[in-house]
């Protein structure tokens, strides 16, 4: 039998007023399967002046998924990737041999109230 093993996960804030609950990597388990990193933010509510956007980092050697419940963020990436992530759809990006990308608030939502609830792995 499998044994069950929980994973609390611990905070972490990633842009002014977004803060993920970071369940991958953990001591008790750095990965599970090809998920080397497993990321959840919200349910919360954003107040307008807030600006959550998460700038430009890298990644190297791995994909990320991106899936939102509620809200939006544009996505950027060093390739020329402009795209709306929105509830129900998956942004799909390999990094390969490095790219650096950003998750900004979209020019709808900015500037206003906006819920945000998501996971990226």
């Amino acid at each position: 039998m499998t044994e069950l093993l929980c994973l609390p996960g611990r905070m972490s804030e990633l842009a002014t007023g977004l803060q993920v609950r970071r369940v991958l990597p953990a001591a008790a388990r750095r990965a599970v399967g090809l998920f080397v990193f497993f990321d959840h933010f919200g349910p919360l509510t954003v107040p307008p002046e807030v600006d959550s956007d998460i700038g430009g980092h890298p990644h190297i050697g791995l994909a990320t998924v991106t899936y939102l419940f509620e809200g939006s963020f544009l996505h950027h990436d060093s390739l020329g990737t402009v795209q709306t992530i929105t509830p129900g759809a998956i942004n799909w990006m390999t990094a390969g041999r490095g790219i650096v990308h950003s998750e900004r608030v979209t020019p709808e939502e900015r500037g206003k109230q906006r819920r945000l609830h998501g996971l990226q792995l």
